[in-house]
């Protein structure tokens, strides 16, 4: 199999050593065990289960034929995946031995690489490292000792990562991005406070605030494998307010898990903090990532199919979600290939214990975020806005929420026959959906008539932009959307622009929610219409046969559109339709 092109392969350099990063095919998943090796290796592939073998009523044991019994001992280390995938890696982190064939990536040419970073270099001058309190693939991290300057006596986290490992274009420009995010990002109170960055001929020094009180992983695993209800929201609403500030910034983390939250303290109700953004990315909302990174266990399926963006991290906090409730993982197999067939194909099981004792909102929360079409998938505000977590959110603020820039432009760029659709389906949305419409609304900021502008969404973003905002180039998108020349939005329409079909499509109720608004729609903005007419309003190209396709989206009867029309016009269908042709 040949070497895959794309963005190239991102690679962790994080405290724990359970990541795992590809740039394969998806074929590699159908690889049979005995193309893999059993062997324990420096490389991120070790995925041990992090539940005790007493957990074993997983309700993946009788719900999905294709995974195994999660009856284990542990920790049990699983044969890492492809040979070709493990020789990508090693040439990425340049640990290809001097007889092996090393096929160039880019400008990954050893020779002349630039290892300056640009960063102070007087690391023993103001720090003195202590022990070893973490320690990666591609570093390690200690504890130190400020000797001067503001951080005097004070005890901080250094992650030491050696130039020497850095022998591709690809792993220093990694480098160079965490520290970048780290520095940007740094000051929201659920994510790890940067402090500095050092470098000298040897070393980079990544100074950053010390967490004493342990990695989740391991407060699940001490109160017995999972959290009550009322726990698991707090936990919740922590991971889901800084996922939301950084993906307002346009940085998707990519490989979100407990192993990767850290409790600052180790007083009971010590704040939650998300660390290690070494496989982090830049991302815009028009924009789709297409290198395989990330953790086995909570890899999204986007991700195997190589197009994705923030969605990605929500299928990680829904994995984390289910962990938290119910004490096992959602998928599981013996293998990396095992895991990634069950992420695509298994469905998670809510059938058995403790899952029928939980409360109807977690259980809809979880399976909000385990969607598997990530356009179903609730967005780190929405999440925060669902009843489940809706009472326990009054000291944490809602940010904007990026996918209101996305949905509003389709909604301008649509013709006047899909608003009206959207108009209608608008009037069917009940209070809980309502309220969340209502906060992005407030957001915005209408004037005293409750009216917004396009202006209005460009200074939402401002409000909390950071110097991510630019290097990911969202600040870029805001700037197109806000130029749109469009009137003034009130509330109700607001709703028609704002709202996501493909989520309500997700939705048990998503068929009441279609009728009520085709009743609404044949009410208020039902006409006969001509095919060519409806050709022009969907703004078709002439080449596409037009009667063959939309003979069925109107009725014969009284050549008004019908209700199937209606939906496919909802999905704005004419889009993919011109693509098609």
């Amino acid at each position: 199999m040949g070497l895959c092109h794309g963005k190239p392969i991102e690679t962790s350099k994080t405290e724990g050593e359970n990541s795992v990063v590809f740039n394969g095919d998806k074929e590699v998943l159908a690889l049979p065990p005995s193309s893999h090796s059993t062997k324990s290796s420096k490389f991120p592939f070790y995925s041990p289960s992090p539940l005790p073998s007493l957990f074993k009523n997983s309700p993946a044991n009788s719900s999905v034929s294709s995974t195994p019994l999660r009856i284990f001992k542990r920790p049990f280390p699983p044969p890492s995946p492809a040979k070709h995938i493990r020789a990508l890696l090693a040439r990425r982190h340049g640990s290809v031995k001097p007889n092996e064939a090393s096929i160039p990536e880019g400008s990954e040419c050893e020779v002349g690489l630039d290892k300056s970073f640009g960063f102070s270099k007087h690391f023993e001058a103001h720090y003195v490292l202590g022990q070893e309190v973490g320690r990666g693939h591609f570093g390690y991290t200690c504890s130190a000792k400020g000797k001067k300057g503001s951080f005097k006596g004070h005890e901080v986290a250094v992650k030491v990562i050696p130039k020497s490992k850095m022998t591709t274009a690809i792993a220093i420009e990694d480098v160079r991005r965490e520290v970048k995010i780290l520095r940007a990002l740094t000051g929201h109170k659920n994510l790890v406070q940067f402090y500095e960055a050092y470098e000298d001929d040897d070393n980079v020094y990544i100074v950053m605030e010390l967490c004493k009180g342990g990695e989740l992983l391991d407060k699940i695993l001490s109160r017995g494998g999972k959290y009550s209800e009322e726990d698991a929201k707090v936990v919740m609403i922590q991971i889901l307010s800084v996922v939301a500030y950084c993906h307002l910034q346009g940085v998707v983390h990519r490989d979100l898990k407990p192993e990767n939250f850290l409790f600052s303290s180790k007083e009971e109700n010590s704040t939650l903090k998300a660390i290690d953004f070494g496989l982090s990315d830049y991302v815009k909302p028009d924009e789709r990532l297409n290198d395989i990174v990330g953790s086995a266990y909570y890899v999204a399926p986007e991700v195997l199919h190589r197009s994705y963006g923030t969605e990605a991290d929500m299928w990680s906090i829904g994995v984390i979600a289910y962990i938290l409730l119910c004490g096992s993982r959602p998928f599981w197999a013996r293998t990396e290939s095992g895991i990634f067939r069950a992420v695509l194909k298994a469905d998670p099981g809510f059938d058995e214990a403790p899952w029928p004792s939980l409360s109807a909102d977690a259980i809809d929360f979880v399976k909000k975020l385990l969607n598997k079409d990530y356009r179903k998938r609730l967005t780190a505000a929405q999440a925060l806005s669902h009843p489940w977590l809706a009472n326990h959110c009054d000291d944490t603020k809602i940010p904007f929420d990026m996918i209101i820039h996305k949905l509003v432009k389709a909604y301008i760029c649509s013709s006047s026959l899909r608003k009206s659709a959207l108009g209608a389906l608008a009037k069917t949305l009940t209070l809980a959906q309502l309220a969340y419409l209502r906060e992005q609304f407030t957001i915005l900021g209408p004037n005293k008539n409750g009216l917004i502008s396009m202006q209005n969404f460009k200074t939402a973003v401002l409000r909390s932009a950071t110097d991510a905002s630019k290097d990911s180039r969202v600040l870029d998108y805001v700037n197109m959307v806000s130029s749109i020349q469009y009137r003034k939005l009130d509330f109700e329409e607001f709703c028609a622009a704002a709202i996501s079909v493909h989520q309500l499509e997700g939705m048990e109720s998503w068929e009441q929610h279609a009728r009520r608004a085709y009743d609404v729609f044949e009410k208020d903005g039902n006409r006969p219409i001509m095919i060519e007419e409806l050709a022009s309003e969907l703004g078709l190209s002439p080449s596409v046969p037009i009667h063959l396709v939309l003979q069925d989206w109107i009725r014969h009867s009284d050549g008004k559109l019908s209700f199937l029309g209606f939906v496919r016009l909802l999905h704005g269908v004419s889009s993919r339709v011109v693509q098609k042709a």
